[in-house]
Parts: structure tokens; C-alpha cells; sequence
């Protein structure tokens, strides 16, 4: 894993870093042999940074790791969770975009700049 921002995820950390975390979390379940799973590790990496300080951004190796994925029936990759307060309020289930992993993330973290603007465009397109 290239940045600094990115947090590895196992089974054996699973509880602490993402369940009992007190930010949102990003967890990107990937395998090496993935074609789609090496595609967006790159914007996985962007969006680590990019959030760093408001969002957990993880990674887990399912072919290392068998016990979550199976705990929260992923059953293909990429899949993408976001937990807040323990529970998964986002899944993103193949290859994303940037923008729509943003979009997830968005209505999570809180940001108070994002909503109205997400409203207005609403707004908008209805006239």
C-alpha cells in the first residue's frame, strides 16, 4: 500500500479499526488476482488522502482474510463498506467511480459545505 494514509485491515484488527472507530470507515475488500480491485486501488489511494483526518480508509486482503468478509456476506470484489458508529451505511459493490465513492462517503462524514450544494442541484434539476 503506496499511502501513508491507508490503513491495513484484518481480521485481527477488524473490531478496533473500523467497528469501534470514531470516524466514518472506508473499507475496501480486494485480492491481488482482481482486475477491478487493482483499477480502483488507485482511487482508493486518492480518497485516503484526500479524507485524511475525517475518514478511516482501509484495505483487506479477502484471500487473507476470510472471516469478515464472510461476517458481512461479501461475496464479490471490489466491495466497498462504509461504517459509522459500527454498522455499515454504504456498500459499493464493483468497480466506482471516484465521484460515486465521494458522493458515499459525503453523505457520511458530515461535511456541512457538500449538503446544500447537493440540495440546490436538486432544486435545479426539478425547475
Amino acid at each position: 500500500m503506496a499511502s501513508n494514509a491507508l490503513v491495513e485491515v484484518t481480521d485481527a484488527n477488524f473490531d478496533s479499526d473500523v467497528l469501534k472507530s470514531d470516524k466514518p470507515v472506508l473499507l475496501d475488500f480486494w485480492a491481488a488476482w482482481c482486475g477491478p480491485c487493482r483499477a480502483i486501488a488507485p482511487i482508493v489511494e486518492e480518497l485516503a488522502g484526500e479524507y485524511q483526518g475525517r475518514v478511516t480508509v482501509g484495505k483487506m486482503d479477502v484471500d487473507r482474510n476470510g472471516a469478515t468478509p464472510m461476517r458481512y456476506k461479501v461475496t464479490g470484489i471490489p466491495t466497498l463498506l462504509v461504517f459509522k458508529g459500527g454498522q455499515v451505511v454504504e456498500q459499493l459493490v464493483g468497480y466506482r467511480s471516484k465521484d460515486d465513492i465521494q458522493k458515499a462517503l459525503d453523505r457520511h462524514v458530515g461535511t456541512s459545505t457538500s449538503q446544500p450544494s447537493v440540495v440546490a442541484e436538486n432544486v435545479k434539476t426539478r425547475v
